[in-house]
């Protein structure tokens, strides 16, 4: 198993039972005790965890920032730079997916104030919401799960319903961009709908403010090859630039 797919499983294993120990997922992972030490110190200087002596516990979402009331004011005006130039990729008669982002939610601004009819796709409460308002709009939700402090749906439940829909092009966003592991979230539930509308859309675009590049978190659910387009707001480091010029991804900064 790979540290990844183990990290994995360990923030699956805190999330349902919110305190593991290092001999149990030891065992349960049938890796050494040393092992999950360095898995678990990782975790904690990622903000995924909380290091307790034998073990770890979970981090409430408050206190690592996830919090959508948090995160919609936090670089606003560089996710609005973001979402003006993202704007312009949405043409008339389209069907989008909008993820539940606070990016793609100053993006959905500007899709209510535009007369483009669109067909959109959400798994964002408040973007489906906001965008209801607009008769030019149809708004698709994703069914799912909805948890509390979180805008998101998550999990498959939806899933059906993307096989149902021809989508042009998804808009996402993700709490990490890195060359290796490309866009990565911290919650399990809602990469697994992510990486669905990968799937789904014929084009993804990523909107990737300068706070996530050169991040990672537990999980990947698009890597850089599945990516059509980035948006961002600042120059790449050489390495980012090195994987986008070799998977030959568009990078564009929102001035």
């Amino acid at each position: 198993m790979f540290a990844n797919q183990r990290r994995n499983e360990i923030l699956h294993m805190i999330q349902e039972q919110k305190t593991v120990s290092v001999q149990e997922l030891s065992e349960k992972l049938n890796v050494s005790a040393a092992t999950v030490r360095t898995d678990l110190n990782a975790m904690e200087k990622q903000e995924l965890l909380i290091r307790t002596h034998g073990g770890a516990m979970m981090k409430e979402k408050e206190d690592i920032d996830k919090k959508y009331a948090i995160r919609e004011k936090k670089h606003r005006s560089e996710k609005q730079r973001i979402a003006a130039v993202a704007f312009e990729y949405i043409e008339d008669g389209q069907c989008i997916i909008l993820d539940a982002s606070t990016t793609c939610f100053e993006l959905a601004k500007f899709v209510k104030e535009s007369t483009k009819r669109l067909t959109i796709v959400t798994s964002g409460l408040t973007t489906a919401t906001m965008l209801k308002e607009n008769p030019n709009l149809t708004v698709i939700i994703i069914g799912g799960i909805v948890r509390s402090g979180s805008n998101s749906i998550e999990g498959l439940i939806g899933h059906e319903l993307l096989k149902k829909v021809n989508v042009d092009t998804l808009f996402t966003s993700a709490y990490a961009l890195n060359a290796s592991d490309g866009l990565t979230d911290f919650s399990l539930y809602e990469v697994e709908l992510k990486r669905e509308m990968v799937a789904t859309a014929h084009k993804t675009i990523a909107l990737i403010d300068n706070s996530k590049l050169g991040k990672s978190s537990i999980a990947t659910f698009a890597k850089i090859d599945n990516i059509h387009r980035l948006i961002t707001d600042q120059s790449l480091s050489p390495e980012l630039t090195a994987s986008f010029q070799a998977a030959k991804v568009p990078v564009e900064v929102a001035n």
